[in-house]
């Protein structure tokens, strides 16, 4: 995980998962990644606990970087920054 201050990210997709439970929003997440270019930021909303096991193990598979994730009110917001 890095030291990016996450409140300051540009995320260039917003993916809302927020209804959806796993595997939902990692499915979401694959679907968003594709719409963005290499170096850009897809911010996940997600309300699933388990997105936030999920996210970085799938980040880290295939080769993106896992910004981290904030918690906002009754949701997680999980940031992946596109690396290919």
């Amino acid at each position: 995980m890095s030291d990016v201050d996450l409140n300051a990210v540009e995320a260039a997709k917003v993916v809302d998962a927020r209804g959806s439970a796993c595997p939902g929003p990692l499915l979401e997440a694959k679907k968003g990644i594709g719409a963005i270019k290499v170096g850009e930021v897809l911010e996940i909303w997600s309300g699933d606990p388990r997105t936030k096991e999920d996210i970085p193990r799938w980040s880290q598979k295939v080769g993106h970087d896992y910004l981290g994730h904030l918690e906002a009110e009754g949701y997680d917001r999980l940031f992946i920054k596109r690396s290919k």
